[in-house]
């Protein structure tokens, strides 16, 4: 059972978070291989980038059974809701050497008293670990790089749109119920109740939350915490749990809409169904980024969808009257 305390200040601070690397690096974890038919077939030929591109140290990290660590430097603690690979991958490279030997030590040693197994570091991590902390660091954000570029980056736009509308359905139903109801409808093994997260668990831990990260993700199949390694208080506790939002069939638009707005306009409002960037539209409807953008800014003119920025990004979404004019045909 792990136990996380946490006060009334605590429950205000936490919120939900988006990352792409943990996403990435899920996918090294045997919670990670999900079926090979559906919307997510995509995540279990991820590894075949592995052996492909001979992406050893990754390679060698990688878990194929339950019960092991894998270094959490790998997935950088998100700053903010959103974050950028490209931020994820600069924080790996400028990982703490301390951190680095830390965490390698607890893969190494484990956490008896919690229940965690250690596991020998294979030897191409030992050579590349004699280099330096710091080379190990960068030598790791190299591959993930790689990885995400060939492995992820092709299915993250979709990926991220799912994502992103869970977080939403979670905001509504946290302003209509409460915190409280909020953790309790995350997963059955999860509770909250007089103070106290718990989470049923072959792994027993106990400690004080100042905050915890909500992460919804669509690689593993089981919700999980991660815990920092080295202090134990250093990083909140993230709660990361399989998303319960699935991806809507894209609707087609009908003659009728396509004549009234336009053949692309019609395409782009009958594809908005979740929150959707400018680059991804263009990447799914084969369009440049300038084309999508004025078209845009005509339905936004038009009151047919609404606008708002994400971090770095702007996220389009139908307003009630798209929506209405959208099923009406």
């Amino acid at each position: 059972m792990i136990t996380l305390t946490i006060d009334s200040t605590g429950l205000a601070r936490s919120r939900f978070a988006v990352s792409p690397l943990h996403e990435a690096v899920n996918t090294l974890m045997s919670s990670g291989l999900t079926s090979r038919t559906g919307p997510y077939a995509w995540v279990s030929r991820t590894r075949r980038v592995l052996r492909r591109e001979r992406l050893e140290l990754l390679s060698a990290l990688a878990l194929d059974k339950a019960g092991g660590y894998l270094p959490d430097f790998l997935s950088p603690h998100p700053t903010g809701p959103s974050p950028e690979v490209a931020e994820q991958l600069a924080a790996v490279r400028a990982t703490p050497p301390d951190r680095v030997l830390g965490e390698l030590t607890t893969v190494r040693r484990g956490r008896p008293e919690a229940g965690l197994m250690g596991r020998e570091l294979p030897d191409v991590v030992e050579r590349t670990l004699q280099r330096g902390p710091r080379y190990f660091a960068q030598r790791a954000a190299d591959e993930l790089s790689c990885y995400w570029d060939l492995a992820i980056a092709p299915y993250w736009p979709d990926a991220r749109a799912v994502l992103d509308a869970e977080v939403d359905l979670r905001g509504r139903f946290l302003a209509r119920h409460g915190t409280g109801a909020l953790i309790n409808s995350l997963a059955p093994e999860l509770s909250w109740a007089d103070g106290r997260i718990r989470l049923e668990s072959r792994i027993t831990v106990a400690l004080p939350a100042r905050m915890v990260l909500l992460m919804p993700t669509l690689v593993t199949r089981s919700i999980h915490v991660i815990l920092d390694p080295i202090d134990g208080v250093h990083r909140a506790p993230t709660l990361m749990y399989p998303a319960a939002h699935r991806p809507v069939a894209r609707l087609e638009p009908s003659p009728a809409l396509a004549q009234l707005l336009g053949p692309t306009r019609a395409d782009l409002l009958a594809a908005l169904t979740g929150p959707a960037t400018t680059a991804t539209l263009a990447g799914r409807h084969y369009l440049n980024a300038g084309t999508v953008s004025y078209h845009l800014g005509v339905l936004h003119r038009s009151g047919l969808v609404s606008r708002v920025r994400s971090g770095r990004e702007v996220l389009y979404r139908r307003t009630p009257r798209g929506e209405e004019l959208v099923a009406a045909q």
